[in-house]
């Protein structure tokens, strides 16, 4: 089986009938929403849901899912997304898909977070996979030349041959920082930067991550404590 699908239909483990849900993005969390869309037609699974991105909602209102949004309900019981990276603290590097301010306002709601990846995005230390942030349009130059000062190139992103708009209508920039020594202290600095609206470092976050390997185990990590 394909790791992704091994580890994003395990995850649905953690979902139970009454809980609201988070649904994530990218290819991982495809096979996730998949299978708890199964689940509801065929089981009876009984859960609301909130999507983090419009792709996602398309894809849970192809299944029938219940979406709801945060006007209806006051926290999610669990939510399950993907990795562009995860290391051993379970910190992650996310934005891949263009979507990481939704992902990240839906992991603040969550009770639980279930993260989902094959093998190659669990790495020792964060940082080979350009760090994705969204920016918004307005004097985005500028902000990029202070995001550059902290040490990186930002990229700005392009789909299709043409500039990538995130659901929220903002600008997504890869940033090549090498590997992160302190991504606490980037994350905060980075912050605090008028024009970036959020990064794709997502810290203390993470309860557990499934991993999906080739050779068709899962290895399933905890947080800490």
């Amino acid at each position: 089986m394909n790791p992704k699908q091994l580890a994003g239909e395990k995850a649905v483990d953690y979902v139970k009938s009454g809980m609201k849900v988070g649904l994530g993005t990218g290819s991982t969390a495809y096979f996730t929403i998949q299978e708890i869309g199964r689940r509801f037609k065929n089981e009876g699974l009984d859960i609301q849901a909130i999507a983090t991105s419009i792709e996602s909602e398309n894809l849970a209102q192809e299944w029938g899912i219940p979406l709801v949004t945060f006007a209806d309900i006051d926290h999610l019981d669990v939510t399950i997304d993907g990795a562009d990276e995860a290391d051993a603290q379970l910190n992650l590097i996310k934005g891949g898909g263009g979507a990481l301010l939704r992902e990240k306002i839906v992991a603040s709601a969550s009770r639980f977070y279930v993260i989902v990846a094959d093998e190659r995005k669990y790495v020792p230390q964060l940082g080979a996979f350009g760090l994705p942030l969204e920016i918004i349009p307005f004097a985005w130059e500028e902000t990029c030349r202070q995001v550059q000062a902290l040490g990186c190139k930002p990229v700005r992103r392009e789909k299709y041959g043409q500039i990538f708009i995130t659901d929220n209508h903002n600008y997504t920039f890869d940033c090549d920082f090498g590997l992160i020594q302190n991504a606490y202290e980037l994350n905060d600095k980075l912050h605090g930067l008028p024009g970036v609206v959020e990064t794709g470092l997502f810290l203390d976050k993470t309860d557990v991550l499934i991993i999906g390997k080739n050779s068709g185990e899962l290895e399933i990590i905890h947080r800490k404590g």
